[in-house]
């Protein structure tokens, strides 16, 4: 990776396996309630006041909002500071990953992105915040940092210590206890043409229920249960995929089963993991890809290589609407540049580097997250000759009535064979559900067969 233009963290931390890893102390922990935020982001702004400080970010919804509502954006106000095209990418290369840049190089004649003023706009219940701060003196990776202990609710590890860390600050973040989502995904052709895959999803995060305790987490050992069901095309409906991820991957890996229609049958599926291709995404994005990341960190080395500045998606409230159809996000080579908004935020960069001898379709990946979320905005991935393969870009916003800061669209885009996988896709379909609390006997292999059924 090229020279990073670091702000915080002078040297790279490396974790490798067996490490001790001290607990943060009493006197660092409390950062987090002057310097830093509840979640471990700098609270000033930067030097030249193009990132501002963090003031709570977003704490109520705007005016006419109901839940259930497509969030209206409340920075409507708002213009475009600048526009950064393939003329100009080179002036602001400093705050752009090898991905971003790639992309203006494949795209020259149309691929753009609109600078925005910044707005820290990210926020989580006062209950997080408290969690979070509580599991900085406490929270430890398990032998190997394939799993974590003594955290509950928020982010383990707010003033992260390595790449490991980092990576499963991203993996435990806050999004609400319980959701159900709407939507789909597309994957255009090279020419513009795509199909929409729907999906019924119901998320239960284990990890995060109000009340939840690091003792309650380790008897059962569940972080979160998931649950998938294609609603269209017609050939695919009703197929399903069940997931069960675990806190303490060593003593109990991920169990995941698939429901086929044609079969009816429901199998164990333990390939749902790692570099295998993901649901009906036309091989577009690796199990692994999805929510940017997500699964065991087992198969690389974790590299924490600091700060930096960067433009990302934020505050994506355009893309999200529902007076946007599909047809005018989905356009050939990659999405419609006029409905994003990109702004200067700080972002942790985590380098990840497959280990010796294990077998994966990208060699390494280098992922850039958000100081005020965990939320992994951009991820490049290299293929095993060491080329750019893929760049995902995670298009956020606050979801208000929670609130949590989580994406609305992750686009995965293919760099060799110009095509790109837009999931999340929700404009035309109802909003997330939040209010949900399922039930644990609704995640289990007999009930995805009875909702597997059509």
């Amino acid at each position: 990776m090229k020279k990073l233009a670091l702000v915080a963290a002078a040297m790279t931390l490396t974790f490798t396996a067996g490490t001790a890893v001290a607990k943060v102390s009493e006197a660092e922990a409390a950062k987090l309630s002057n310097e830093l935020t509840p979640m471990g982001a700098v609270r000033a702004g930067n030097a030249d006041g193009s990132i501002p400080a963090w003031n709570g970010g977003i704490t109520s919804a705007p005016a006419g909002y109901n839940v259930g509502d497509h969030h209206p954006d409340p920075f409507t106000s708002d213009k475009p500071l600048f526009e950064i095209t393939a003329k100009n990418y080179k002036d602001y290369a400093e705050f752009l990953s090898d991905g971003q840049k790639k992309m203006f190089e494949t795209y020259p004649d149309t691929y753009k992105m609109p600078v925005y003023e910044t707005r820290r706009s990210g926020s989580f219940p006062q209950y997080v915040y408290e969690a979070t701060i509580a599991n900085a003196t406490r929270a430890e990776l398990v032998e190997g940092g394939n799993g974590v202990k003594n955290a509950a609710v928020g982010v383990p590890f707010p003033i992260p210590a390595n790449g490991l860390e980092a990576i499963w600050n991203h993996i435990l973040r806050y999004r609400g206890v319980a959701i159900q989502r709407y939507g789909g995904q597309a994957a255009p052709t090279a020419g513009g043409d795509y199909n929409i895959i729907g999906f019924d999803d119901v998320l239960l995060m284990k990890y995060a229920g109000e009340g939840m305790t690091p003792a309650m987490l380790e008897a059962e050992n569940m972080v979160l249960k998931f649950k998938q069901k294609v609603t269209e095309p017609a050939r695919l409906a009703g197929t399903a995929l069940l997931v069960h991820e675990t806190m303490d991957q060593v003593k109990e890996p991920r169990k995941a089963w698939t429901y086929n229609t044609g079969q009816r049958r429901v199998r164990l599926a333990p390939n749902i993991a790692y570099d295998a291709p993901g649901t009906a995404a036309d091989g577009l994005r690796t199990t692994d890809d999805f929510d940017m990341f997500n699964g065991a960190p087992d198969m690389y080395t974790w590299e924490l290589k600091g700060k930096k500045e960067m433009y990302v998606a934020y505050n994506s409230y355009k893309l999200h609407s529902d007076q946007v159809k599909y047809s005018d996000i989905l356009k050939p080579g990659h999405i419609n540049p006029d409905l994003t908004r990109f702004e200067k935020h700080r972002v942790w960069v985590v380098e990840a580097n497959l280990k010796e001898g294990l077998r994966h379709v990208y060699q390494k990946r280098v992922f850039y997250i958000d100081e005020d979320s965990w939320q992994i905005q951009v991820a490049d991935m290299y293929d095993n000759r060491g080329d750019l393969y893929r760049v995902a870009i995670a298009y956020g916003l606050n979801y208000y009535e929670i609130p949590t800061q989580w994406s609305t669209l992750e686009v995965y885009y293919d760099l060799n064979s110009r095509r790109y996988l837009a999931l999340g896709l929700d404009n035309e379909a109802p909003m997330y559900d939040f209010t949900i609390r399922p039930d644990d006997s609704e995640f289990t292999p007999q009930a995805l067969r009875r909702e597997g059924l059509r």
